[in-house]
C-alpha cells in the first residue's frame, strides 16, 4: 500500500464555468487555469502521481503544452490512472476536502463523490468528499479562490 497527498488552488474569475470533482456547478465565476482548472481532480492527480513516485501534474501535463488548453481534468485523471496501471498500481480509496467560501457545496458533494468514485474505479463508500470554509479569511474566505486537498491510498496489483 502507498499513500499520496495532493493539493491545488485556483482563482475564481468571471467568464469560466465552475467544475469541481468533474461536476459543473452553476455559479457566476469559474476557476482560472489552462484546463478546466478543477482543483479536486488536479489534487487527485497529484496525490496519485505522488503515491506512485511519478512526479506531479505539472511535470506530466506541462502548462505550456497546447494539448491541455481547456482540457477536461477528468481526461487528465484518466491518463494518470493509466500511468498507475503501467506502474502496477491501482487506487483503493480517496478522501477529498474542498475549501470554498462560495458557492456552498452541500448539494453537490454526493455527485462529486460518485464521480470521483467512477473515475478512480473504486466503490463510492471508499470516497469521501467534504466542504470547508475559511471563515472569511484570506483569498478563499474572501471568495476569490477555491482549493482542495486529496489523500489517496493505492495498492500494488501484482
Amino acid at each position: 500500500m502507498r499513500v499520496g497527498l495532493g493539493f491545488d488552488i485556483h482563482r475564481l474569475v468571471e467568464g469560466r464555468r465552475l467544475v469541481l470533482g468533474g461536476v459543473t456547478i452553476p455559479w457566476a465565476k469559474g476557476l482560472e487555469g489552462v484546463s478546466d482548472a478543477d482543483v479536486v481532480l488536479h489534487a487527485a492527480c497529484d496525490a496519485l502521481l505522488g503515491a506512485a513516485g511519478l512526479g506531479d501534474i505539472g511535470e506530466q501535463f506541462p502548462e505550456g503544452d497546447a494539448r491541455y488548453r481547456d482540457a477536461a481534468s477528468s481526461e487528465l485523471l484518466k491518463k494518470v490512472i493509466e500511468m498507475l496501471g503501467k506502474a502496477g498500481l491501482r487506487p483503493v480509496s480517496a478522501d477529498v476536502i474542498v475549501y470554498a467560501e462560495v458557492p456552498k457545496l452541500g448539494e453537490y458533494k454526493e455527485e462529486m463523490r460518485r464521480n470521483v468514485s467512477r473515475l478512480l474505479s473504486v466503490p463510492a463508500e471508499r470516497v469521501g468528499v467534504k466542504g470547508k470554509t475559511y471563515e472569511g479569511m484570506g483569498p478563499i474566505g474572501e471568495g476569490k479562490a477555491i482549493a482542495a486537498h486529496v489523500v489517496v491510498l493505492v495498492e500494488e496489483t501484482g
